[in-house]
């Protein structure tokens, strides 16, 4: 963190065949030890299934799976006269789209099928549908917020 001013985000460059960012940072976020290739190869192919599965274009699936798992609210500890209160607050954009992506990647990474392109595929669709563990993380996400809700006064 600096001590003075503001680091500004730097912008991915847009990935070559859909032409989009988020593909580029999704990509990223499924890549382990520096090995893009391999996680270009996994979300290419599952892109390729949710085509073949569903019928419609990649990119729409993928933008509604992400618009179904993105969270509004999450809860932070605060801690206040020594105790600590879960306290209920919003969710930046850039946070929004990256908790969405992790969940996406860690939740399809915990399921049964083969390889992890059809795994990938599969949470996408379930995703997209509103079903799926990613879609339950969120909705979990969003009840503690709004079990806490007491604590929003704490907010800072």
């Amino acid at each position: 963190m600096p001590r003075k001013g503001f680091i500004a985000r730097r912008e991915s460059v847009a990935d070559p065949k859909y032409d989009s960012v988020i593909v580029t940072r999704f990509i990223n976020t499924i890549m382990g030890r520096g090995k893009r290739s391999v996680a270009e190869r996994h979300f290419y192919g599952a892109m390729k299934t949710v085509e073949e599965k569903t019928g419609q274009d990649a990119m729409t699936v993928l933008k509604s799976a992400m618009t179904n798992v993105k969270p509004v609210l999450e809860v932070k500890s605060r801690r206040v006269g020594g105790a600590n209160y879960q306290v209920p607050v919003e969710v930046r954009p850039e946070r929004r789209t990256a908790l969405a992506m992790r969940w996406l990647i860690s939740y399809s990474r915990d399921r049964n099928e083969k390889s992890m392109a059809e795994k990938l595929a599969a949470e996408v669709i379930a995703a997209s549908k509103g079903e799926g563990n990613a879609v339950k993380k969120k909705e979990d996400t969003h009840r503690m917020a709004d079990a806490n809700k007491a604590f929003a006064h704490y907010r800072w």
